[in-house]
């Protein structure tokens, strides 16, 4: 559609022109000019607010990222995707994980058929089975209440529940307790296992096909723990699956009826409104877990209707596009400021790296231009005394992502006062910065000696016109957690849509795990040698002679 060169079209010449117009304004100039500057760049949903004054641009530069927007046709590809088309073209596939969260139950359909009746069966039989967990009635094999949730998996069926069982830990039924395991390192299973009670542990072994290596192995490893201590027939009663693979299911010993189902228009990274999610639903209750599918369906109507210019995961990401593109800024942060959201940005990570981080689109040309930034990122307070110093004086300018909730779960003394007042102060002083001029003044102030404030003056000073985005909450709660989730998922939908890149297939991930396979048979010694690059072959040596 836009020919091999694709940032060579008319409205991405114009974002380019802006940005030359653009480069060296400071912010803060910005803000002195306008004193409505943050309310005209505030959008709101619902408990949620947006605010993107504290970022390098104007109307001009909004307007040329909204006509890219136009130019890229975002909105006929947004409803092209709740439409059901496969937009997954490399795959030949839809992408509807918003139907896993359409609360109004209106058609939605793949190859001419509704898929609303699979899924709201799913849903049913995941709230009947996590209330017979949560209340007792399905018990372990000795007859006692399963409390210890064991979920076994990778990628995204392992960091989505992780991530939203962590943030909703405030709803945990009391004696409930959730336990991870992912890592093929055999000491992700170890450490879990050894302080558990087979008696009172059951086990989600997530895995679509049930044949994911690292997520059957960790099962085996689990089965044989609990076996040793119970005995066979105890697995049907201390497993389930979250597979579409009968046959293996039934043939490692779990139920069928045990079995919740989940579709291949669902990519992984975002299954966690889908039986991926049935741990959650277990730990916070059913309700909490519709709560959170209600969320994440309030952000696909706004996405789905709101014009672009205040259509917040749209501006969002025409900010990424304007950094990414145009100033080559190839990263962004994001920080939360909310113990209860520490792994967001490992989520995060996933989700917009896996989806966008491609080289050739979907004309199959190699791009000739950036694509999916590197996301980092860690929870608030604490990397403000780790990699802030970067974000600040560094040579490299990192766009931010902050969130924060206006009310804690856990108002303890002073607490969430002093928290809140350092996400501000942050996103302010990325702003502001510090002139040398201030910095002498404030040496001057302190009673520095003239040679001190000309030696200290440029240490103290800060650059500031640094970009950041504040995304505040009332508080966290499972329906704030799914707009927050869906508002990601979009910003990079939108993001690819603008590259013109399938967000929804992951080959990058293939060929490593291809060579695994390859290499493990030498690993154990089934086979002497393989042909290998000489680094390789060298360390697979070293390995075995280590082993021995």
């Amino acid at each position: 559609m836009f020919g091999t060169d694709k940032n060579n079209t008319k409205a991405w010449k114009k974002v380019k022109s802006e940005y030359k117009r653009f480069k060296k304004v400071h912010m803060r100039d910005l803000f002195e000019k306008d004193l409505a500057r943050a309310q005209k760049y505030t959008l709101e949903l619902d408990d949620l607010v947006f605010d993107y004054s504290k970022n390098r641009f104007d109307d001009g530069v909004l307007q040329a990222l909204l006509n890219l927007a136009k130019e890229r046709e975002v909105e006929r590809k947004r409803d092209a995707m709740f439409e059901g088309q496969k937009i997954n073209s490399t795959e030949n596939r839809a992408v509807l994980h918003a139907a896993l969260r359409n609360k109004k139950e209106n058609p939605m359909c793949v190859d001419g058929k509704n898929v609303m009746g699979d899924i709201s069966a799913v849903l049913e039989k995941m709230k009947k089975f996590s209330e017979a967990v949560r209340y007792g009635t399905f018990k372990g094999y000795t007859g006692k209440k399963l409390t210890n949730i064991v979920n076994i998996g990778i990628g995204g069926s392992d960091l989505g529940p992780m991530m939203v069982c962590e943030a909703l830990k405030r709803y945990w039924q009391k004696d409930i307790r959730c336990y991870f395991i992912s890592n093929i390192d055999g000491t992700a299973a170890v450490e879990t296992l050894k302080n558990l009670d087979p008696e009172t542990t059951l086990f989600i072994v997530a895995s679509k096909t049930f044949t994911t290596i690292e997520t059957l192995t960790n099962a085996k490893t689990c089965r044989k723990w609990l076996i040793d201590a119970l005995g066979e027939h105890a697995v049907d009663k201390h497993f389930v699956a979250l597979s579409t693979n009968t046959e293996k299911v039934t043939e490692f010993g779990i139920n069928k009826e045990n079995m919740f189902e989940f579709w291949d228009f669902v990519g992984g990274r975002y299954s966690v409104w889908s039986a991926i999610g049935l741990i959650v639903a277990i730990a916070v209750g059913f309700e909490n877990f519709e709560k959170m599918l209600e969320g994440a369906y309030a952000m696909d109507e706004h996405f789905k209707t709101a014009p672009l210019q205040k259509n917040i995961p749209v501006v969002m990401a025409l900010l990424g596009i304007w950094y990414n593109n145009f100033f080559g800024l190839h990263r962004y942060a994001v920080i939360p400021y909310d113990e209860y959201l520490k792994y967001l940005p490992a989520y995060l990570q996933q989700l917009d790296m896996e989806s966008n981080g491609k080289s050739v689109d979907k004309d199959g040309d190699f791009v000739k231009y950036s694509t999916g930034p590197v996301v980092f990122g860690g929870a608030g307070t604490n990397v403000q005394h780790s990699f802030f110093q970067l974000l600040h004086q560094g040579t490299d300018i990192v766009p931010v992502d902050f969130i924060v909730p206006a009310i804690s779960h856990n108002e303890v003394g002073n607490h969430h006062e002093i928290l809140l007042s350092n996400v501000l102060a942050q996103g302010e002083a990325l702003m502001r910065g510090k002139t040398i001029s201030e910095a002498a003044k404030e040496l001057e102030k302190a009673g520095k000696r003239k040679e001190e404030i000309d030696f200290l003056k440029k240490y103290k000073s800060f650059s500031g016109n640094r970009p950041s985005n504040t995304i505040l909450l009332k508080k966290i709660t499972p329906f704030t957690l799914g707009q927050i989730i869906a508002l990601y998922e979009h910003k990079v939908f939108v993001q690819g849509a603008i590259w013109n890149i399938n967000s929804f297939d992951q080959m990058g991930v293939e060929l490593g795990k291809a060579l695994a396979l390859n290499i493990l048979p030498e690993i154990e010694g089934k086979v002497l040698h393989r042909p290998h690059d000489s680094s390789t072959a060298s360390l697979i040596k070293k390995i075995k002679m280590f082993r021995r």
